[in-house]
Protein backbone atom coordinates (compact mmCIF):
# COMPACT_ATOMS: atom_id res chain seq x y z
CA UNK A 1 0.00 0.00 0.00
CA UNK A 2 1.11 3.65 -0.28
CA UNK A 3 -0.57 6.80 -0.24
CA UNK A 4 -2.82 6.38 -3.15
CA UNK A 5 -4.86 5.33 -0.09
CA UNK A 6 -5.37 8.75 1.54
CA UNK A 7 -6.60 6.83 4.74
CA UNK A 8 -2.72 5.31 5.09
CA UNK A 9 -0.76 6.44 7.79
CA UNK A 10 2.91 4.92 9.27
CA UNK A 11 4.30 4.75 13.11
CA UNK A 12 7.62 4.95 13.96
CA UNK A 13 8.95 2.21 12.90
CA UNK A 14 7.72 2.66 9.53
CA UNK A 15 4.53 -0.09 9.71
CA UNK A 16 1.39 1.49 8.26
CA UNK A 17 -2.07 1.11 9.99
CA UNK A 18 -2.94 -1.52 7.62
CA UNK A 19 -0.55 -3.99 8.84
CA UNK A 20 -1.60 -3.42 12.48
CA UNK A 21 -5.25 -4.10 11.32
CA UNK A 22 -4.48 -7.06 9.67
CA UNK A 23 -2.39 -8.06 12.82
CA UNK A 24 -5.34 -6.96 15.23
CA UNK A 25 -8.50 -8.63 13.62
CA UNK A 26 -6.47 -12.20 12.51
CA UNK A 27 -5.54 -12.41 15.97
CA UNK A 28 -9.31 -12.12 17.04
CA UNK A 29 -10.86 -14.10 14.38
CA UNK A 30 -8.46 -16.65 13.45
CA UNK A 31 -7.97 -19.35 15.86
CA UNK A 32 -5.30 -21.78 16.74
CA UNK A 33 -6.05 -24.44 13.87
CA UNK A 34 -7.14 -26.89 16.93
CA UNK A 35 -9.42 -24.37 18.60
CA UNK A 36 -10.61 -23.76 14.89
CA UNK A 37 -11.20 -26.69 13.67
CA UNK A 38 -13.27 -27.69 16.84
CA UNK A 39 -15.00 -24.38 15.94
CA UNK A 40 -15.59 -25.72 12.59
CA UNK A 41 -17.13 -28.58 13.48
CA UNK A 42 -19.71 -27.06 16.06
CA UNK A 43 -20.91 -25.18 13.32
CA UNK A 44 -21.39 -27.90 10.58
CA UNK A 45 -23.10 -29.40 13.53
CA UNK A 46 -25.80 -26.81 14.01
CA UNK A 47 -26.58 -25.99 10.19
CA UNK A 48 -27.04 -29.83 9.63
CA UNK A 49 -28.83 -29.40 12.76
CA UNK A 50 -31.20 -26.60 12.13
CA UNK A 51 -31.59 -27.36 8.21
CA UNK A 52 -32.15 -31.36 8.59
CA UNK A 53 -36.12 -30.93 7.86
CA UNK A 54 -35.53 -28.89 4.98
CA UNK A 55 -34.60 -29.46 1.07
CA UNK A 56 -31.54 -27.11 1.51
CA UNK A 57 -29.61 -26.56 5.25
CA UNK A 58 -27.55 -23.15 3.85
CA UNK A 59 -27.48 -20.97 0.52
CA UNK A 60 -24.27 -20.49 -1.19
CA UNK A 61 -23.57 -17.81 -3.56
CA UNK A 62 -21.33 -18.89 -6.50
CA UNK A 63 -19.51 -16.22 -9.15
CA UNK A 64 -16.87 -18.84 -10.35
CA UNK A 65 -13.87 -16.99 -8.62
CA UNK A 66 -11.67 -18.59 -6.05
CA UNK A 67 -13.39 -17.92 -2.68
CA UNK A 68 -16.87 -18.94 -3.85
CA UNK A 69 -15.74 -21.75 -5.82
CA UNK A 70 -13.34 -23.12 -2.94
CA UNK A 71 -16.08 -22.74 -0.71
CA UNK A 72 -18.87 -24.72 -2.49
CA UNK A 73 -16.00 -27.79 -2.34
CA UNK A 74 -15.41 -27.58 1.39
CA UNK A 75 -19.56 -27.54 1.92
CA UNK A 76 -19.11 -30.63 -0.33
CA UNK A 77 -16.69 -32.36 1.87
CA UNK A 78 -18.23 -31.03 5.02
CA UNK A 79 -21.72 -32.86 3.77
CA UNK A 80 -23.49 -29.49 3.50
CA UNK A 81 -26.50 -29.23 1.61
CA UNK A 82 -26.70 -26.12 -0.20
CA UNK A 83 -28.58 -24.12 -2.77
CA UNK A 84 -26.15 -22.34 -5.10
CA UNK A 85 -27.04 -19.24 -6.43
CA UNK A 86 -25.48 -17.23 -9.14
CA UNK A 87 -26.48 -13.75 -9.64
CA UNK A 88 -26.12 -13.38 -13.64
CA UNK A 89 -26.13 -8.95 -13.78
CA UNK A 90 -25.18 -9.79 -17.84
CA UNK A 91 -20.91 -9.34 -17.47
CA UNK A 92 -20.06 -13.18 -16.80
CA UNK A 93 -16.93 -13.99 -18.65
CA UNK A 94 -17.08 -17.72 -20.11
CA UNK A 95 -14.34 -19.15 -18.22
CA UNK A 96 -16.46 -18.18 -15.14
CA UNK A 97 -19.94 -19.68 -16.59
CA UNK A 98 -17.73 -22.93 -17.16
CA UNK A 99 -16.65 -22.97 -13.84
CA UNK A 100 -20.08 -22.32 -12.73
CA UNK A 101 -21.11 -25.04 -14.22
CA UNK A 102 -18.34 -27.65 -13.61
CA UNK A 103 -19.13 -27.29 -9.71
CA UNK A 104 -22.50 -27.81 -9.42
CA UNK A 105 -22.29 -30.79 -11.89
CA UNK A 106 -19.32 -32.27 -10.19
CA UNK A 107 -20.75 -31.47 -6.78
CA UNK A 108 -23.89 -32.31 -7.37
CA UNK A 109 -25.87 -29.11 -6.06
CA UNK A 110 -28.89 -27.76 -7.45
CA UNK A 111 -28.06 -23.99 -9.11
CA UNK A 112 -30.33 -21.39 -8.99
CA UNK A 113 -29.42 -17.85 -11.62
CA UNK A 114 -30.72 -14.84 -10.38
CA UNK A 115 -31.28 -13.18 -13.88
CA UNK A 116 -31.76 -9.51 -13.96
CA UNK A 117 -33.47 -7.03 -15.79
CA UNK A 118 -30.46 -5.51 -18.14
CA UNK A 119 -31.85 -2.17 -19.69
CA UNK A 120 -32.74 -1.53 -16.00
CA UNK A 121 -29.33 -2.43 -14.50
CA UNK A 122 -27.84 -0.77 -17.60
CA UNK A 123 -29.08 2.07 -17.26
CA UNK A 124 -28.28 2.23 -13.41
CA UNK A 125 -24.23 1.45 -14.51
CA UNK A 126 -24.74 4.81 -16.88
CA UNK A 127 -25.72 6.59 -14.50
CA UNK A 128 -23.00 5.74 -11.69
CA UNK A 129 -20.56 6.33 -14.59
CA UNK A 130 -22.45 9.79 -15.38
CA UNK A 131 -21.61 10.20 -11.80
CA UNK A 132 -17.88 10.05 -11.83
CA UNK A 133 -18.35 8.16 -8.31
CA UNK A 134 -15.34 5.41 -7.13
CA UNK A 135 -17.62 2.70 -6.30
CA UNK A 136 -19.78 1.33 -9.59
CA UNK A 137 -19.93 -1.88 -8.00
CA UNK A 138 -21.84 -1.01 -5.13
CA UNK A 139 -24.86 -1.46 -7.44
CA UNK A 140 -24.17 -5.40 -8.22
CA UNK A 141 -22.97 -6.26 -4.49
CA UNK A 142 -26.12 -4.61 -2.90
CA UNK A 143 -28.14 -6.38 -5.35
CA UNK A 144 -26.30 -9.58 -4.94
CA UNK A 145 -26.77 -9.58 -1.08
CA UNK A 146 -30.10 -8.61 -1.57
CA UNK A 147 -31.21 -11.43 -4.09
CA UNK A 148 -29.44 -13.88 -2.15
CA UNK A 149 -30.67 -13.48 1.29
CA UNK A 150 -34.79 -13.21 -0.70
CA UNK A 151 -34.05 -16.47 -2.30
CA UNK A 152 -32.94 -17.97 1.21
CA UNK A 153 -35.85 -16.64 3.22
CA UNK A 154 -37.91 -18.16 0.35
CA UNK A 155 -36.68 -21.85 0.85
CA UNK A 156 -36.50 -21.30 4.31
CA UNK A 157 -32.95 -21.62 5.03
CA UNK A 158 -31.35 -20.11 7.86
CA UNK A 159 -27.68 -20.01 6.77
CA UNK A 160 -25.47 -18.46 4.30
CA UNK A 161 -22.04 -19.58 3.33
CA UNK A 162 -19.93 -16.89 2.88
CA UNK A 163 -16.85 -16.34 0.31
CA UNK A 164 -15.53 -13.46 2.33
CA UNK A 165 -12.33 -14.16 4.67
CA UNK A 166 -9.44 -12.47 6.52
CA UNK A 167 -6.68 -13.43 5.13
CA UNK A 168 -7.10 -12.50 1.58
CA UNK A 169 -9.57 -9.76 2.07
CA UNK A 170 -9.69 -7.69 4.82
CA UNK A 171 -7.17 -4.97 3.48
CA UNK A 172 -8.51 -1.93 1.35
CA UNK A 173 -7.71 2.05 0.90
CA UNK A 174 -10.11 4.24 2.46
CA UNK A 175 -12.09 5.73 0.02
CA UNK A 176 -11.57 2.84 -2.66
CA UNK A 177 -14.83 1.69 -2.57
CA UNK A 178 -18.28 2.87 -0.98
CA UNK A 179 -20.36 1.43 2.14
CA UNK A 180 -23.12 -0.96 -0.24
CA UNK A 181 -26.08 -0.32 1.34
CA UNK A 182 -26.84 3.13 0.83
CA UNK A 183 -30.40 3.31 -1.22
CA UNK A 184 -30.63 6.59 -0.93
CA UNK A 185 -27.22 7.49 -3.15
CA UNK A 186 -28.56 4.63 -5.33
CA UNK A 187 -31.70 6.33 -6.09
CA UNK A 188 -30.25 9.67 -6.34
CA UNK A 189 -27.78 9.11 -8.70
CA UNK A 190 -30.27 7.09 -11.10
CA UNK A 191 -32.42 10.01 -10.59
CA UNK A 192 -30.34 12.46 -11.58
CA UNK A 193 -28.45 10.86 -14.40
CA UNK A 194 -31.01 7.90 -15.46
CA UNK A 195 -33.61 7.75 -18.07
CA UNK A 196 -35.49 4.37 -16.67
CA UNK A 197 -37.08 3.63 -12.73
CA UNK A 198 -35.98 1.04 -10.45
CA UNK A 199 -38.60 -1.41 -10.83
CA UNK A 200 -37.43 -5.18 -10.65
CA UNK A 201 -33.85 -4.37 -9.84
CA UNK A 202 -33.22 -5.84 -6.27
CA UNK A 203 -31.85 -3.61 -3.66
CA UNK A 204 -31.62 -3.30 0.22
CA UNK A 205 -31.04 -0.18 2.27
CA UNK A 206 -30.06 0.18 6.00
CA UNK A 207 -32.92 -0.52 8.08
CA UNK A 208 -33.73 -3.77 6.23
CA UNK A 209 -29.83 -4.40 6.29
CA UNK A 210 -29.90 -3.68 10.27
CA UNK A 211 -33.26 -6.58 10.86
CA UNK A 212 -31.47 -9.28 9.06
CA UNK A 213 -28.19 -8.73 11.04
CA UNK A 214 -30.07 -7.97 14.69
CA UNK A 215 -32.81 -10.49 13.87
CA UNK A 216 -30.42 -12.99 12.22
CA UNK A 217 -33.19 -13.67 10.26
CA UNK A 218 -30.11 -15.24 7.77
CA UNK A 219 -26.93 -15.87 9.61
CA UNK A 220 -23.99 -15.65 7.78
CA UNK A 221 -21.04 -18.54 7.63
CA UNK A 222 -17.28 -17.29 6.94
CA UNK A 223 -16.40 -20.74 6.89
CA UNK A 224 -13.52 -19.78 5.62
CA UNK A 225 -11.96 -18.18 8.58
CA UNK A 226 -12.11 -21.44 10.18
CA UNK A 227 -9.52 -22.96 7.28
CA UNK A 228 -5.69 -22.97 6.47
CA UNK A 229 -6.83 -21.46 3.31
CA UNK A 230 -3.88 -20.97 1.10
CA UNK A 231 -4.85 -18.97 -1.98
CA UNK A 232 -2.58 -20.78 -4.29
CA UNK A 233 -3.11 -24.14 -2.81
CA UNK A 234 -7.20 -23.69 -3.37
CA UNK A 235 -6.58 -22.71 -6.81
CA UNK A 236 -4.86 -26.09 -7.52
CA UNK A 237 -7.07 -27.93 -5.92
CA UNK A 238 -10.15 -26.23 -7.67
CA UNK A 239 -8.07 -27.23 -10.94
CA UNK A 240 -7.70 -30.91 -9.82
CA UNK A 241 -11.18 -31.55 -8.49
CA UNK A 242 -13.60 -29.14 -10.58
CA UNK A 243 -11.66 -28.97 -13.71
CA UNK A 244 -11.61 -25.20 -12.54
CA UNK A 245 -9.25 -22.45 -14.83
CA UNK A 246 -8.19 -19.35 -13.44
CA UNK A 247 -9.35 -16.11 -14.95
CA UNK A 248 -5.92 -14.11 -14.09
CA UNK A 249 -6.70 -11.35 -11.53
CA UNK A 250 -8.78 -10.70 -8.43
CA UNK A 251 -13.11 -10.78 -8.85
CA UNK A 252 -11.88 -10.73 -12.75
CA UNK A 253 -14.59 -13.90 -13.21
CA UNK A 254 -16.41 -10.43 -14.29
CA UNK A 255 -15.62 -9.10 -17.59
CA UNK A 256 -17.19 -5.80 -15.94
CA UNK A 257 -15.04 -6.21 -12.82
CA UNK A 258 -11.91 -6.47 -14.50
CA UNK A 259 -12.35 -3.62 -16.42
CA UNK A 260 -13.88 -1.30 -13.94
CA UNK A 261 -10.36 -2.53 -11.37
CA UNK A 262 -7.84 -2.92 -13.69
CA UNK A 263 -8.40 0.61 -16.26
CA UNK A 264 -11.86 2.75 -15.18
CA UNK A 265 -10.05 2.78 -11.13
CA UNK A 266 -6.37 3.34 -12.36
CA UNK A 267 -7.13 5.93 -14.85
CA UNK A 268 -9.71 8.09 -13.53
CA UNK A 269 -9.10 7.58 -9.65
CA UNK A 270 -5.35 6.33 -9.30
CA UNK A 271 -6.18 3.77 -7.45
CA UNK A 272 -4.46 -0.10 -8.33
CA UNK A 273 -6.46 -2.50 -5.74
CA UNK A 274 -4.21 -5.04 -6.71
CA UNK A 275 -1.59 -3.28 -3.72
CA UNK A 276 -4.54 -3.90 -1.51
CA UNK A 277 -5.44 -7.70 -2.35
CA UNK A 278 -1.37 -8.28 -2.56
CA UNK A 279 -0.81 -6.70 0.80
CA UNK A 280 -3.09 -8.69 2.31
CA UNK A 281 -1.38 -11.86 1.23
CA UNK A 282 1.82 -10.54 2.66
CA UNK A 283 0.05 -9.95 5.93
CA UNK A 284 -1.29 -13.66 5.74
CA UNK A 285 2.40 -15.44 4.83
CA UNK A 286 0.99 -16.37 1.39
CA UNK A 287 3.69 -14.39 -0.70
CA UNK A 288 6.93 -11.99 0.13
CA UNK A 289 6.95 -8.22 -0.12
CA UNK A 290 9.55 -8.52 -3.34
CA UNK A 291 6.74 -11.04 -5.05
CA UNK A 292 4.19 -8.66 -4.64
CA UNK A 293 6.50 -6.02 -6.02
CA UNK A 294 7.47 -7.81 -9.04
CA UNK A 295 3.74 -8.34 -9.36
CA UNK A 296 2.95 -4.66 -9.59
CA UNK A 297 5.70 -4.49 -12.25
CA UNK A 298 3.63 -6.21 -14.48
CA UNK A 299 1.26 -4.33 -17.05
CA UNK A 300 -1.95 -4.10 -15.23
CA UNK A 301 -3.88 -4.33 -18.41
CA UNK A 302 -1.74 -5.82 -21.78
CA UNK A 303 -2.49 -2.84 -24.42
CA UNK A 304 -4.37 -5.79 -26.84
CA UNK A 305 -6.57 -6.58 -24.52
CA UNK A 306 -7.61 -3.37 -23.17
CA UNK A 307 -8.58 -2.04 -26.45
CA UNK A 308 -10.63 -5.43 -26.88
CA UNK A 309 -12.32 -4.87 -23.79
CA UNK A 310 -13.20 -0.93 -23.61
CA UNK A 311 -15.05 -1.73 -27.22
CA UNK A 312 -16.74 -4.27 -25.49
CA UNK A 313 -17.56 -2.84 -22.58
CA UNK A 314 -18.44 0.37 -23.67
CA UNK A 315 -20.70 -1.09 -26.75
CA UNK A 316 -22.61 -3.24 -24.22
CA UNK A 317 -23.42 0.00 -22.19
CA UNK A 318 -24.54 2.03 -25.01
CA UNK A 319 -21.57 4.36 -24.75
CA UNK A 320 -19.70 6.09 -27.96
CA UNK A 321 -15.67 5.69 -27.26
CA UNK A 322 -15.81 10.12 -27.11
CA UNK A 323 -18.66 9.88 -24.43
CA UNK A 324 -16.96 7.21 -22.76
CA UNK A 325 -13.34 9.34 -22.96
CA UNK A 326 -15.55 12.38 -22.17
CA UNK A 327 -16.84 10.06 -18.49
CA UNK A 328 -13.32 9.00 -18.16
CA UNK A 329 -11.67 12.90 -18.09
CA UNK A 330 -14.24 14.39 -15.66
CA UNK A 331 -13.10 15.06 -12.27
CA UNK A 332 -14.01 12.39 -9.40
CA UNK A 333 -16.80 12.96 -7.58
CA UNK A 334 -17.60 11.64 -3.96
CA UNK A 335 -20.94 10.03 -3.31
CA UNK A 336 -21.21 12.19 -0.45
CA UNK A 337 -21.35 15.29 -3.13
CA UNK A 338 -25.30 13.19 -3.95
CA UNK A 339 -28.24 12.63 -1.44
CA UNK A 340 -27.36 9.38 0.54
CA UNK A 341 -27.69 8.02 4.16
CA UNK A 342 -24.39 7.64 5.35
CA UNK A 343 -24.61 9.69 8.54
CA UNK A 344 -27.70 7.35 9.48
CA UNK A 345 -25.51 3.91 8.52
CA UNK A 346 -23.48 5.31 11.71
CA UNK A 347 -26.67 5.71 13.59
CA UNK A 348 -27.82 2.21 11.92
CA UNK A 349 -24.52 0.95 13.23
CA UNK A 350 -24.69 2.41 16.84
CA UNK A 351 -28.39 0.86 17.17
CA UNK A 352 -27.25 -2.28 16.13
CA UNK A 353 -24.55 -3.12 18.56
CA UNK A 354 -27.00 -1.91 21.31
CA UNK A 355 -29.54 -4.23 19.65
CA UNK A 356 -26.95 -7.32 19.64
CA UNK A 357 -25.91 -6.60 23.51
CA UNK A 358 -29.72 -6.90 24.34
CA UNK A 359 -30.36 -9.95 22.46
CA UNK A 360 -27.06 -11.05 23.82
CA UNK A 361 -28.16 -10.90 27.28
CA UNK A 362 -31.49 -11.85 26.88
CA UNK A 363 -30.30 -15.19 25.28
CA UNK A 364 -28.21 -15.76 28.37
CA UNK A 365 -31.30 -14.73 30.84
Amino acid sequence: MDTSDCGIFFDENGVCNHCHNYSTISKKVLLAPELAKEKLQQIIARIKHDGAKQEYDCIIGLSGGIDSSYLALQAKEFGLRPLAVHFDNGWNSEISVKNIENIVKKLGFDLFTYVIDWEEFKDLQRSFFKASVVDIELLTDNAIFTSLYQIARQHRIQYSLEGHNIVTELIMGKDWNYWKFDLKNIRAIQKRFGTLPIKSFPTMGPWKRLFLQVARAIEPVFLLNYLPYDKQEAMRTLETELDWKYYGGKHYESTFTKFYQAHVLPRKFGIDKRRAHLSNLICSGQITREQALAELGKAIYPPAELAADREYVTKKLGFSIEEFEEIMHQPPRSHLDYPNDFELNQKVLRAARILKKLVGVRANE
